[in-house]
């Protein structure tokens, strides 16, 4: 049974940052690209960073890029988004995505998704 458990949400205030982590378990993990989404309420669920298989390959959102930064050590089964410069407009629920296919943006390309974390930045 595949599972995701991300870990790291919580509040902080604008211009603070946070490292989410996700660990990933029942799956090959260096198999899989891996993605972050975001969903704030009563918004549609948001690509926000994605990595291939070895790491070596990311894609970021416009506004995130150069405040956050995916990665992966596949040798623990985790994934991770560094996020700097936080801004209230970034608070949302983040899940933590698993394809079994090269990177993709669409959250319906995603094989698996984690139960999410909070995050909220406050102005």
């Amino acid at each position: 049974q595949v599972q995701l458990v991300e870990s790291g949400g919580g509040l902080v205030q604008a211009g603070g940052s946070l490292r989410l982590s996700c660990a990933a378990s029942g799956l090959t993990f260096r198999a899989y690209s891996m993605g972050w989404f975001r969903q704030a309420p009563g918004k549609e669920r948001e690509f926000v960073a994605t990595i291939s298989y070895s790491g070596g390959t990311t894609y970021y959102l416009d506004s995130v890029k150069g405040r956050f930064t995916i990665s992966r050590d596949n040798a623990k089964n985790t994934v991770f988004l560094q996020m700097n410069s936080l801004k209230p407009e970034d608070t949302a629920v983040y899940y933590c995505t698993a394809r079994n296919a090269p990177t993709s943006r669409r959250p319906s390309d995603y094989n698996y998704w984690g139960q999410g974390t909070q995050v909220t930045v406050s102005s």
